[in-house]
């Protein structure tokens, strides 16, 4: 189909369609031009993206939203694909039920520098409203302009926690794909800023896989933020080492950990047999999950992850490091549960805890955890059989969009298989932690005393409290 058909089908709103194109730049000489008059200035990129499902609830009439791309990341996925763009464009609904999105930016052959400066990089989306205001409208459907109305049409702002990024890493695995390893300036006021490393895959391009901290500069001093700034600017970040083995940076980490505690009794009593409580990690990203379980909690960890180059990531860039009792694999850790499950009794399956930390790949339907397949009883029951009897699975899960009953019918499954379940409510509107035991637990109290309490909540910060029997 030629452009000058999709475009013209634009009139209407087409659940899910994607549309790219190159456009003439108003903003070309203007003072409101975020993205300068060099080379590659004379046109725009111009993506357009319907809502994947109707607005709910339906708006009298479809509205059209749009977003200036920040300069220097119109390369970043989270603005150059289509899964980027349906994230974006899911977030900006609860300020309004938009039904498209446009993002103008520019084009992608335009060159990217090296170090990018994210807060000066955020345009100020008032002054080129004007400027493009005519080519907007132009997008929006036919039916906004019901009544002969001139329908408004906002221009969103992006905003993160990023003050720097730099481009570390970039590879491509046969399982999930093209990935990156960036370092990154976060703003964490009123504290001082981190450099951080992290990984991102581009089939889920606003979900980072892993971030932990880097060691600061030793010319840093301890709330020098501008030093940091300096260490990446500079192009010094690539030397700084990753810090492994203390608190998880991640709040839905920090809470899959906290859901061991109902199992601290249990631990306890292990360690002081002299055995060590094993662990099975369902899913590895960079590896700050298994590192912590192992260097914080003693326990032995076994990491399964599905791609080769994920790991070969993890090892070179995120610190991972195996030892005799941190152990990983290649493999599909949903396939390994069953392979498990399906051998007689033996010490070698017999697990503390089995951590679930996979997402969906399906990039289409958006940011979604656990895969479907986790939620059939066969693999929760052989998930079960390779736990001891004071054992507990933990489930990182992000419920999505696209199926508003998969989180409850995961409950009701895991209450058939397991015998006490348990939520802690990560406060990002979008993960959840699902903790089942396989035997009833003598307390969840939090306040006991013990040693592996003690280390677990320097892991898992205050999710200690937030867990919920439900």
């Amino acid at each position: 189909m030629s452009l000058c058909s999709e475009l013209g089908r634009l009139q209407l709103i087409e659940p899910s369609r994607f549309v790219t194109f190159s456009f003439p730049s108003p903003l070309l000489h203007d003072a409101s031009n975020p993205y300068g008059d060099g080379d590659h200035a004379e046109y725009l990129r111009v993506a357009v993206l319907d809502a994947p499902l109707p607005a709910a609830p339906s708006p009298p009439a479809p509205r059209t939203a749009a977003m200036l791309v920040p300069a220097g990341r119109h390369r970043d996925w989270i603005f150059s694909t289509r899964a980027g763009q349906v994230h974006l464009l899911s977030s900006s609904q609860s300020q309004c039920p938009f039904s498209r999105l446009i993002l103008v930016g520019p084009e992608l052959s335009a060159p990217s520098p090296p170090v990018v400066s994210c807060a000066a990089a955020r345009p100020d989306p008032d002054p080129a409203h004007a400027r493009l205001l005519p080519l907007l409208l132009s997008l929006c459907p036919r039916a906004a302009f019901g009544g002969n109305r001139i329908p408004d049409v906002p221009l969103l702002s992006f905003h993160d926690d990023l003050l720097r990024l730099v481009p570390v890493h970039a590879a491509a695995g046969p399982v999930v794909g093209e990935m990156l390893v960036e370092d990154v300036a976060v703003d964490c006021a009123p504290a001082p800023a981190e450099l951080r490393r992290r990984l991102r895959f581009k089939r889920t391009p606003c979900l980072v896989q892993t971030q932990v901290r880097l060691a600061r500069p030793s010319s840093a001093a301890a709330d020098d933020s501008s030093s940091l700034l300096e260490a990446l600017d500079e192009g010094l970040g690539r030397s700084l080492q990753p810090q492994v083995g203390g608190q998880l940076l991640q709040p839905y980490l920090q809470a899959m950990v906290a859901g061991l505690a109902v199992i601290a009794s249990s631990a306890e009593e292990t360690v002081r047999s002299g055995a060590m409580p094993r662990c099975l990690c369902a899913g590895l990203g960079g590896g700050a999950l298994p590192m912590s379980i192992r260097m914080g909690l003693g326990f032995d960890v076994l990491g399964v992850e599905a791609d080769c180059v994920v790991l070969d990531v993890a090892r070179n860039y995120f610190g991972l490091v195996e030892d005799e009792f941190l152990r990983v694999r290649v493999g599909d850790a949903i396939r390994v549960i069953q392979d498990f499950a399906r051998r007689e009794e033996t010490d070698t399956t017999n697990f503390s805890a089995v951590m679930v930390d996979l997402d969906s790949s399906d990039a289409l339907c958006g940011v979604s955890a656990p895969p479907l397949e986790m939620a059939h009883g066969s693999i929760l029951v052989a998930a079960r059989r390779i736990l001891h009897q004071h054992g507990v699975l933990v489930l990182n899960v992000i419920p999505p969009a696209a199926d508003g009953s998969f989180y409850k019918g995961l409950i009701d499954v895991l209450r058939q298989v397991f015998s006490e379940l348990y939520e802690i409510d990560v406060g990002n509107d979008e993960n959840f932690v699902l903790v089942a035991t396989v035997s009833p637990t003598e307390t969840t109290s939090t306040v006991q005393s013990g040693q592996f309490l003690t280390e677990l909540r320097k892991l898992a910060g205050d999710f200690l409290e937030h867990i919920r029997k439900i």
